[in-house]
């Protein structure tokens, strides 16, 4: 069995899978991966199953030492690095499989969250109720530490690299309702150019803009079951979006919730960044997820040895926009 030795676990570093299902009515959330594109795709270059555990970065990226190999990472999101082998610095470049040989030390840094590395075989933690997600609020799996030992299995094959999955651009889309709202509040919901905050999170992003008008019934509702992509209204007209360690039931009203094929973007959207929305019924819903699985399958047909991979073009492709707007 190979094994990866952290060297420093960076910031904001968890492991996450596809998340904990089934608990939701016992009031845990399904945490896992922010963005599940992202997520799958790293596991891909790592020639490991699409739902085995990988970490997640957020704030910054880990240094890790490979002390048994060989083993295949797989590096999703943009991510800059330097392979130590013996004695000898190497550039790595993101989007690609790498294969660690025992001794090899590798030291990346994030340009922008999110980013992702998966290994050969799956991170091999033990799983918390059917999950070897993170969900640090109730202590659930946890985050990367220092000197930690991450075992996966041998590498296999070849090394494949692919072009950058392209998170999406324009307004979020979403579906209207299930609380009505006065339709001049929906217009200027809808108008409105929003600014992440930040004390955003795993479990939501936080939103500052024009207040939005209070309903006639009040901000308030009787607490109800409540999904990642929600987007609620609390008492100071302020939009908050669920996230993947949202709650599970909540008693602010929802003007909307984000649509299926719209979930991975949110995890692209940093403080600071502007954020418009755009409603669609459910038949635009169903056809953009129907988009975002024909683009994955293109992409996966896309991958290559690494022998081919033309790094200048990897680069300057490598680079995600920092808003999401309307225009």
């Amino acid at each position: 069995m190979a094994r990866l030795i952290v060297e420093h676990p960076g910031l904001g570093v968890s492991i996450q899978d596809r998340g904990r299902f089934g608990f939701r009515r016992l009031g845990i959330p399904v945490s896992g991966a922010l963005d599940q594109g992202f997520f799958a795709a790293a596991n891909v270059l790592a020639g490991a199953p699409d739902d085995a555990a990988a970490l997640e970065c957020l704030l910054s990226a880990p240094i890790l030492r490979a002390d048994a190999g060989p083993v295949r990472l797989g590096l999703a999101g943009a991510f800059s690095g330097v392979l130590t082998r013996a004695g000898r610095d190497e550039s790595i470049v993101s989007w690609r499989g790498l294969t660690l040989q025992t001794g090899d030390r590798l030291a990346l840094k994030l340009t922008r969250p999110p980013g992702y590395i998966a290994c050969s075989g799956g991170l091999d933690v033990p799983p918390v109720l059917n999950s070897r997600s993170a969900y640090a609020r109730a202590g659930l799996g946890r985050a990367l530490g220092p000197d930690d030992v991450l075992c996966c299995a041998d590498a296999q094959g070849e090394d494949r690299c692919a072009p950058p999955l392209a998170p999406g651009d324009g307004p979020l889309r979403f579906l209207p309702g299930p609380d009505p709202f006065p339709p001049q509040t929906l217009a200027a919901f809808i108008a409105a150019r929003w600014t992440v905050r930040p004390e955003s999170d795993r479990m939501g992003l936080r939103l500052a803009g024009p207040r939005l008008a209070d309903r006639p019934e009040g901000a308030n509702i009787v607490s109800e079951g409540v999904t990642p992509g929600a987007i609620q209204i609390p008492g100071d007209g302020q939009p908050i979006l669920l996230r993947a360690d949202g709650q599970t039931s909540g008693g602010y009203a929802r003007i909307g919730c984000v649509i299926t094929a719209d979930l991975d973007r949110m995890a692209h959207v940093l403080p600071g960044d502007a954020v418009a929305f755009a409603p669609v019924d459910a038949a635009q819903a169903a056809q953009a997820r129907r988009e975002r699985c024909e683009r994955v399958a293109a992409w996966r047909q896309s991958l290559a040895p690494v022998a081919g991979l033309d790094e200048e073009k990897l680069w300057s492709e490598n680079l995600i926009t920092g808003a999401i707007f309307a225009d």
